[in-house]
């Protein structure tokens, strides 16, 4: 023996007991190990696992005794270093083995294969949807970055799992930490025809929410578009435009600022912008008449060259007992990028809201789409409004989207239970993400167009960012006889749905068209601001034909021109060489005074030929002193500004954002619902907002 072995040795000596009667020692072993045993074979069924002499304990002591030589209990380094390592090695391999024996199996669906995959958003591809072809069902699952671990099939079940469960789960954990298994939905029963779907729990639109959120970011769509350049009289002296009600814009640019970033250039629509706020304009005469023109020239607050021409009409209120009976059919995306707070459940609570506002004769349907389409509520009248508020609180989301499956059932269940001479209207509740089925703007464009010949008006409420489809939103809405608004949060689905719910719902006039003919004798430039995607041709203004906007009752509309007067020093477009600076006509001497020459087109609802109202705009509705200008005229002003100022156009020269505030705040007069104050405090963050 060496002398480590030696020192080892003498080491273990020093800490054992001195050796017991061997005799007695075997014997209370043995006793030992037989009570043991008996005790394990008795509950060896409830250990998961175990077979007999295979359990964990037995093999230990086999092992002991066949290393100590049965009972020979003499122990020596050797034999105990042996010992350890022989129990170190079975511990370790028994535990991986428990832990691959753990690992949950979720429930098994016939014919389903082992699959893993990994949504990223709504619109990405899986390798295998839960159940093909189910209404609602997360074909393509709107959760970011979502793990889903299909059910294994029965001859796996009991197995150690696979590697790639195992690669998957850690490569995923890695990605995103806060990701959750998804479990296949239940199917919706859809209807084979029209008829009241009752909501029943794990159905698309009736389950609880989950517990995490459809998230995207940067794929919000709005329509491209240029500014409208500056036209010279004696070339193009005839401007004509759709009138705008839309706010969508405005909406959407505060959200944006109050997160400390700009907007998009092409979400700011500065007709949007000005038009979100109401002015007080004068009432028309009668109603026979739905709205009086109002117009005003003063000084531009950006440039000392240029006048501003403003026009302003405003529609006659409705009382609550003039409205018409109404049939409103909502028509809500349950699809899986709602799954927000900002979408569906803000949905669900602000078409809430608005069944508070309607009349008891009024009733409500209810479609949703997902997957597919289904109507979860029949035409239901407001004195039954609980039943309406219980179908809306049973809604989730949940797939892909078929709008524009929704889009016909809607027109469908809306023309079954047409209220003649009411507002019947369908109201469509999404972000617009449109992927599964009709989709193609231009042609969803196209069948509204058809539709809105049986009298059913169409509007559009946008919910949540990130992948909203403003484009689509107001191109279905212009298109449908309807408005379009986003919203979101509550105070603006109030202000939209109840403050300003008439001129929201109940139209007073439609196919509202402005043309407007400048005099080259006062007026060398002009350029439109904001309406760039309403613009229509000349000849469009007297074709009743053609589609334009509606108003509704109690609404005002503003539009302003930057116009350049004949005799200003400073002009961006130069005379022409071969073309005489006189009017070509003798006659328009007699009209110096006038700056333009306004006309409006509209038609009353149910009617389809067109009247007309026409306006001179001359020297008499001039302002020379800007103190006298009206506070609303010089506030749209302001507004107007911070538009341009936002999309960076090349119009404003050296007006800053703190110029926009001092006019503001100067004009900023009635303010009853804080709308004016909060334009004022978005400017101030919009100096500080990063670039998106």
């Amino acid at each position: 023996m060496d002398n480590t072995e030696k020192k080892i040795k003498e080491a273990f000596d020093s800490v054992f007991p001195p050796e017991a009667d061997k005799e007695k020692k075997e014997t209370a072993i043995n006793r030992a190990v037989a009570e043991f045993s008996a005790l394990s074979e008795k509950n060896k069924k409830t250990v998961k696992g175990s077979k007999g002499d295979d359990r964990l304990m037995g093999k230990i002591i086999k092992t002991i005794k066949h290393t100590l030589g049965g009972s020979d209990m003499t122990v020596n380094v050797r034999q105990l270093a042996t010992v350890m390592t022989v129990i170190v090695a079975l511990v370790i391999g028994t535990t991986i083995y428990k832990n691959q024996q753990s690992i949950p199996l979720l429930p098994e669906l016939e014919g389903e294969k082992p699959l893993i995959t990994l949504n990223q958003g709504k619109g990405d591809e899986q390798v295998k949807p839960a159940l093909e072809g189910e209404v609602g069902l997360p074909e393509k699952r709107a959760e970011t970055r979502q793990l889903q671990l299909s059910p294994q099939p029965k001859e796996t079940a009991g197995k150690v799992a696979s590697a790639p469960v195992a690669k998957a789960k850690k490569e995923f954990a890695a990605r995103d930490k806060s990701s959750q298994l998804s479990q296949p939905a239940a199917p919706m029963v859809m209807a084979d025809s029209i008829s009241a779907m009752a909501p029943v729990p794990g159905e698309i639109g009736t389950a609880d929410a989950p517990s995490h959120y459809y998230k995207d970011i940067g794929r919000d769509r709005f329509e491209k578009f240029e500014i409208n350049p500056v036209k010279r009289v004696m070339e193009d002296p005839v401007s004509t435009f759709s009138v705008d009600v839309d706010t969508a814009s405005y909406s959407f640019m505060r959200r944006q600022i109050n997160s400390g970033v700009l907007p998009q250039k092409n979400s700011i629509r500065i007709e949007e912008l000005i038009n979100y706020f109401s002015y007080s304009y004068a009432l028309p005469a009668g109603k026979s008449q739905p709205f009086a023109p109002t117009a005003a020239v003063y000084q531009t607050p950006w440039n000392s060259n240029t006048k501003l021409m403003h026009i302003g009409i405003k529609g006659y209120d409705l009382e609550l007992s003039e409205r018409p009976v109404s049939n409103l059919i909502f028509l809500i995306d349950v699809s899986g990028s709602m799954n927000s707070p900002d979408k569906l459940p803000l949905l669900k609570n602000s078409m809430s809201m608005l069944t508070d506002s309607l009349s008891e004769n009024d009733s409500v349907g209810i479609v949703v789409y997902a997957g597919a389409a289904g109507v979860v509520l029949e035409p239901t009248k407001i004195k039954d409004k609980g039943k309406i508020i219980a179908a809306l609180d049973r809604l989730q989301a949940g797939g892909s989207t078929a709008g524009g499956e929704g889009i016909r059932l809607a027109y469908s269940l809306a023309e079954s239970h047409f209220v003649k001479d009411g507002n019947n209207r369908i109201i469509l509740c999404s972000d617009g993400d449109f992927n599964v089925g009709i989709h193609d703007t231009e042609e969803l464009k196209s069948y509204i167009e058809k539709k809105r010949k049986s009298g059913v008006y169409f509007s559009a409420l946008g919910f949540g960012q990130g992948n909203y489809n403003d484009a689509l939103m107001q191109a279905l809405a212009q298109n449908g006889n309807g408005n379009a608004a986003y919203i979101f949060n509550l105070n603006e689905a109030r202000k939209v749905l109840v403050d300003e719910g008439t001129s929201t719902l109940f139209t007073i006039a439609k196919d509202v068209k402005i043309q407007v003919e400048f005099n080259p004798a006062t007026v060398s430039e002009y350029r439109l601001i904001g309406y760039e995607t309403r613009k229509l041709n000349r000849e469009d203004f007297n074709n009743d034909k053609v589609d334009a906007a509606e108003i509704g009752a109690g609404h005002s509309v503003t539009a302003i021109y930057e116009i350049t007067p004949a005799d200003a020093k400073e002009k961006l477009i130069d005379s022409l060489r071969y073309q005489s600076a006189e009017p070509a006509d003798k006659k328009m001497e007699v009209k110096e005074s006038e700056y333009a020459f306004l006309k409006i087109r509209y038609k009353l609802p149910g009617e389809e030929t067109s009247k007309l109202i026409t306006l001179p705009i001359d020297q008499r509705l001039s302002y020379n002193d800007s103190a006298q200008v009206p506070d609303d005229m010089r506030f749209a002003a302001a507004v107007a500004a911070f538009g341009h100022l936002v999309r960076n156009d090349p119009y404003t020269g050296d007006y800053d954002l703190q110029d926009v505030i001092e006019l503001a705040r100067s004009a900023k007069g009635d303010d009853p619902f804080g709308y004016r104050a909060e334009f004022i405090n978005l400017v101030h963050l919009a100096q500080t907002a990063r670039a998106l």
